[in-house]
């Protein structure tokens, strides 16, 4: 019996704790990254609805803004629970695709262009949501250790196009309309299984924190070379239904392994716990005799020194719109017109106009740079997962290593942005001027890039303005991403490729009434295009080297000081309840 009501209590606590809410965020935002398989679907959408690539171009866009523009569940965020911000996630992720997915298989009459507008934007617009719940709580509940669980988090959503790729291959088969259904479904489906799960917690020091990350790391990594040598498989051989959907299956497998590093940590934080308990130490003095207003014994109970506490709450509460121009340090909480009018978040928004701008460009046109270098569908399928991997590896690899040059050699996280966004401005010259294999060579150079920047960006952002108002500012930070991927994609690479196209068809007699998709084949499609876009790169780069100037000297400081107070003065507080109770 005894037994029984410890094994229960331990699963109370599992349930409850922190280290089940990283493994069920791990999973949300494996589903959270559906945008960046554009590519594999966006052939369909174009065939099937007649589109030219300049409308295809703004479909994208759309989806751009969609998944960047967060600032409305970053604000829902500061006023209502976690589980209410992934609920209205989870409805407008089935919302969006479904409606996309019941046009492309003309289940619907077909709808106008802004109808799809509207549809993608919301689709995509939900993964903010799953970003705002489970992302942001994790990098509260784990603030010391941020730049890894963000590598981590992020991570997994670069890994969300390869997994979703094997998955829908064993569902439904090569069915890229298919894709579509599932991307309106597991998403959604994931975030309602765990949406109690996710909640900010008290946090305070466990003696394997970091070692957990690194095991979680080597699973990960483990996941992607899985994904990619399952990718390069399935493109020289012919997988049979049964082999994809063995593929899946030890993807899955893989992808629940940290179910059983949470389990171990948190048995290990229940043992230091109860262990704590029974040495509490507890001091009863018994005075004789007793005073005349009491005749029972008075009982004296030791309780720590609270004075740290007291200090973190002395600090004056300041409104979100309050002080504007009156910012503090760096690193203390701006409120989030401080952040937003500071200069620091000008340069940002400039490099992340030229970076994120140019990186989504070139993931939404990958399946037609794919077609117009006479790759066939299969193989163009390959490249998007590939860089979906890259992408994975440019996140975990820019979380821990910034992390760890920054801590050793006090490394600025902005000069590891500079270098990222020089990376890219590679790959688009390799797409401008192509050779044999060269798409997998820039898939590499600008999946990865891309991960890197993201994960930079919000990185930078937490330590830079604080975690008060993380929720909004995070989402705020990457608003120019889908400005640079408008102006970029529509305005400069989708006409572009247009008047390449409209040139061929002027070459065989041909106008654009009488051919219903419009396609554009040879090198030179693209080729003035990235070579605008390298050069946006790199003026992003010179740009970011501002920013760097700026946060030389905060890098240098220790930025984590104030975490490790708020750490010991929970560790105080729970002694505290710990010695009353007992």
């Amino acid at each position: 019996m005894a037994h029984d009501f410890k094994l229960c209590n331990f699963t109370l606590q599992f349930l409850r704790g922190r280290w089940f809410m990283m493994f069920a965020s791990y999973l949300i935002m494996a589903g959270a990254g559906a945008t960046y398989l554009f590519g594999v679907y966006s052939k369909t959408i174009k065939s099937t609805l007649g589109y030219d690539q300049t409308t295809l171009n703004l479909l994208s866009t759309f989806k751009d803004l969609g998944a960047n523009v967060g600032v409305l569940s970053g604000l829902l965020a500061e006023v209502t629970p976690t589980w209410f911000v992934l609920l209205i996630g989870s409805l407008m992720n089935i919302s969006g695709y479904l409606l996309i997915w019941l046009a492309v298989t003309k289940k619907i009459a077909t709808p106008k262009i802004w109808h799809m507008c509207v549809y993608i934007c919301i689709g995509a617009n939900s993964q903010n949501f799953a970003n705002t719940g489970s992302l942001v709580t994790c990098v509260k509940n784990f603030p010391h250790s941020r730049g890894m669980m963000l590598g981590l988090m992020k991570g997994f959503v670069g890994l969300s196009g390869a997994i979703f790729t094997q998955l829908y291959l064993a569902i439904y088969g090569n069915d890229s309309k298919s894709l579509i259904l599932l991307i309106a479904w597991l998403p959604a489906l994931l975030s309602m299984i765990f949406i109690f799960s996710i909640r900010e917690k008290k946090f305070s020091r466990h003696p394997n924190e970091v070692k957990v990350f690194n095991v979680t790391l080597v699973i990960s990594i483990v996941l992607a070379l899985l994904l990619m040598g399952m990718t390069i498989a399935q493109k020289y051989i012919d997988f049979s239904h049964i082999g994809y959907v063995a593929c899946a299956t030890i993807v899955c497998v893989v992808l629940f392994c940290p179910f059983f590093v949470a389990i171990r940590e948190e048995y290990t934080s229940w043992k230091l716990k109860k262990k704590e308990l029974e040495s509490v130490p507890s001091r009863v003095i018994v005075e004789e005799p007793p005073l005349p207003e009491s005749k029972a014994p008075m009982l004296e109970i030791e309780l720590p020194e609270y004075s740290s506490m007291v200090k973190l709450q002395e600090k004056k509460e300041v409104g979100c719109f309050r002080d504007i121009f009156k910012k503090p340090k760096r690193g203390e909480d701006y409120t989030i017109l401080q952040a937003l009018l500071s200069i620091d978040m000008l340069i940002l928004f400039v490099a992340t106009f030229c970076g994120l701008g140019c990186s989504l460009t070139s993931i939404d046109n990958l399946g037609q740079i794919g077609e117009s270098l006479g790759y066939p569908q299969h193989t163009i399928s390959t490249f998007v997962s590939l860089m979906s991997i890259w992408n994975y590896f440019g996140r975990v690899c820019s979380g821990f290593i910034s992390e760890k040059l920054l801590l050793k050699w006090k490394v600025p996280r902005t000069l590891m942005m500079t270098l990222a966004l020089i990376l890219p401005a590679i790959g688009d010259l390799i797409i401008a001027f192509p050779f044999s294999g060269s798409v997998y060579v820039a898939s590499l150079l600008i999946g990865f890039s891309f991960g890197v920047q993201l994960t930079l960006l919000f990185i930078i952002i937490s330590e830079l303005f604080g975690l008060k108002y993380y929720s909004t500012l995070f989402n705020c930070g990457q608003l120019a991403s889908p400005l640079g991927s408008y102006i970029l994609n529509v305005q400069v690479v989708g006409r572009l490729y247009d008047n390449e196209a409209l040139k061929q068809l002027e070459n065989k007699g041909l106008t654009r009434l009488m051919v219903k998709e419009l396609t554009c084949i040879g090198k030179q499609c693209y080729r003035n295009s990235f070579i605008i876009l390298a050069c946006v790169n790199l003026f992003g780069a010179l740009v970011s080297l501002i920013l760097v100037k700026r946060t030389m000297e905060y890098y240098k400081s220790d930025i984590y000081k104030r975490f490790r107070d708020q750490m010991e003065a929970n560790e105080k507080e729970m002694k505290m309840i710990s010695t009353a109770e007992k």
